[in-house]
């Protein structure tokens, strides 16, 4: 493939002017097995290149072992797009925002207390540099400069958002830019920033680029008030959005989207389209935003895309095909058929396994003075569970003003209440029995904050618990529970309705894969997976009631669901559906 490079105000690839028409599709949001599906819908659609970014702290789990398999096979899924004939532009952080968990940024960084996260903090920057030694030589022969599909590659995300309380910024970006230069990376090189942070995200001698959803002419004129020379590129066109646990469904009607896609490439804009297919937050990957008020975004990343989340095209599809022919070549094919659908009700879920008594299968305690966060005790995702010993009886005040983000509280193994970070919640009030009461505390990390300041966001119990006004010291455990594994555990018959969270197991028959999506109406809050694979969460609170379900994940015969109900459920049984449901798009 040739390589790309920059002429005047024009892209030039082979010698011929090229405009990028690029859609967002994040290999890690979407099962391997229908990798190439998508990309070929890609192409259908009248792109040219696909957009994805890199999740450093899914490829780096711990500072001293890196992942490149399965979902995380970034070569595969190059070779793939190549393949299909499409370009690729690369976004590999180490910051990426993306409604993902931290930005993308490895949990474990904070587990240094004084690290400056997007920034020249030393610490931060040799962290960095030890991702880009791993990372780019699975890059480097995919560049274009070398044959291969990607077209350019960008440097960080968004940092004139971040950037405007940074005093270290210009030297963190020439830090990155550098980097990437210094490892081979030969291609053009591009930021990304919203209109106004154009100044502050910019470096000098890389390619400027804008995001915006709506405006194009006055946003792009923006791009070239800013930067005279240079192609101009939108390198988000929000065509959707992402929903978040407690508000509504967020849709924009296609044809709105539709009209702003076409006055931008009738500017003569490059265009990448987020998203084109957004794909799926599996297991705990969900992000959050903290704007003062904690928000966790929900398991899908639909983004009212294009493709919906199980790879079928929605009205913005037929919608943007019909834009694009108007400027570039389409394929000339029938819109793509939707995917095989599994229907089937009623699977009962008749096996128990109380998360208590299964505490030792899934994780050890760890005694201490005080409780541990997360990123103390090693740990990514899922939950801690802490426990000691109340010796005051009677009415007392239990005062927790650091939990992240969501704790439930027992008392000898009671539920008593639940505290929450979304609704600023601190303190409960409890009447503990004569002689005392073991008190535990179960945490749930509902996603660290992927935008803005408050990325530096630790997990568990993150400050002093007291009660009646005095700090509760000496005699904890903390006990990660990252539910990763769940073969140990073991199930008993479910004969009555048990107290406390459990998980719930059971089996159906299917004849072979098919897409579906499994509806927990009359569930509480938890999680579920089909055959080992973790879907994500679910919660009544909505907006989202169904968890798609990869078809690649179910098997012909026997087939096996696990759910995680934190609170309580009076049904037993779970259904799968042949049609997702988001919710209602108005509150």
């Amino acid at each position: 493939m040739p390589a790309l490079r920059i002429d005047g105000d024009d892209f030039r690839l082979d010698d011929e002017p090229f405009r990028i028409i690029s859609g967002g599709l994040h290999y890690f949001r979407v099962h391997p097995d229908q990798w190439r599906d998508r990309l070929r819908k890609a192409r259908l659609l009248g792109l040219n290149t696909v957009d994805t970014y890199i999740p450093w702290n899914l490829h780096q789990p711990r500072p001293d072992r890196f992942r490149w398999d399965g979902m995380l096979d970034l070569t595969a899924f190059l070779d793939l797009a190549r393949e299909e004939g499409l370009y690729v532009l690369l976004r590999p952080g180490p910051y990426i925002c993306a409604e993902w968990e931290g930005g993308g940024l490895p949990s474990w960084l904070l587990a240094d207390p004084g690290i400056r996260l997007r920034s020249a903090d030393p610490a931060f920057l040799a962290a960095v540099d030890g991702y880009f030694d791993a990372l780019l030589p699975h890059v480097l022969p995919y560049l274009g400069s070398r044959g291969g599909p990607v077209l350019a590659v960008q440097v960080e995300n968004e940092f004139g958002a971040y950037g405007a309380e940074a005093e270290d910024g210009t030297a963190y970006l020439g830090h990155l830019t550098t980097a990437l230069r210094e490892r081979g990376v030969d291609v053009p090189l591009f930021t990304c920033d919203q209109p106004a942070d154009l100044a502050r995200g910019s470096v000098p001698g890389v390619l400027s680029t804008v995001n915006f959803g709506s405006g194009a002419d006055r946003n792009l004129a923006v791009l070239r008030a800013h930067q005279p020379e240079g192609p101009l590129m939108c390198t988000e066109f929000w065509n959707g959005w992402f929903d978040r646990w407690g508000g509504a469904h967020v849709v924009r009607p296609a044809a709105d989207a539709a009209a702003e896609l076409d006055a931008m490439l009738s500017a003569g804009a490059s265009v990448n389209l987020y998203m084109f297919h957004g794909g799926t937050n599996f297991g705990f990957t969900n992000g959050a935003n903290d704007k003062h008020t904690y928000r966790p975004t929900v398991t899908s990343y639909d983004y009212d895309s294009p493709l919906d989340e199980a790879g079928d095209p929605t009205a913005k599809f037929a919608a943007f095909r019909e834009v694009i022919a108007r400027h570039a070549p389409v394929p000339e094919a029938p819109l793509p058929e939707p995917s095989k659908k599994l229907n089937l009700l009623g699977i009962e879920l008749g096996e128990r396994a109380p998360l208590f008594t299964a505490l030792d299968l899934l994780g050890a305690a760890v005694p201490g003075d005080r409780p541990l966060t997360m990123e103390e005790l090693g740990q990514d995702f899922g939950f801690v569970l802490y426990e000691t010993r109340l010796g005051t009886s009677g009415p007392v005040l239990l005062h927790a003003p650091g939990v992240h983000d969501r704790a439930q509280i027992f008392l000898d193994g009671q539920p008593v209440g639940v505290l929450e970070r979304e609704s600023h919640e601190q303190t409960l009030a409890l009447t503990v029995p004569p002689g005392g009461a073991a008190l535990a505390v179960l945490v749930e990390n509902q996603g660290r904050v992927n935008y803005g300041r408050a990325i530096h966001d630790r997990k568990g119990l993150t400050g002093p618990v007291s009660v009646n006004g005095a700090p509760l010291r000496g005699g904890w455990t903390s006990r990660p529970l990252p539910l990763d594994d769940l073969g140990a555990l073991r199930y008993e018959s479910a004969t009555a309705p048990g107290v406390g969270p459990a998980f719930h197991r059971g089996t159906f028959e299917a004849a072979g894969p098919a897409d579906t999506y499994l509806d927990l109406a009359g569930w509480t809050k938890g999680c579920a997976w089909v055959n080992g694979f973790h879907l994500g969460r679910y919660w009544s609170r909505g907006p989202q009631q169904r968890l798609y379900v990869p078809g690649p994940v179910l098997r012909a015969g026997g087939n096996e669901i696990v759910v995680l109900e934190l609170h309580a459920t009076a049904r037993g049984s779970v259904d799968l559906r042949d049609a997702p449901d988001l919710g209602p798009t108005e509150e």
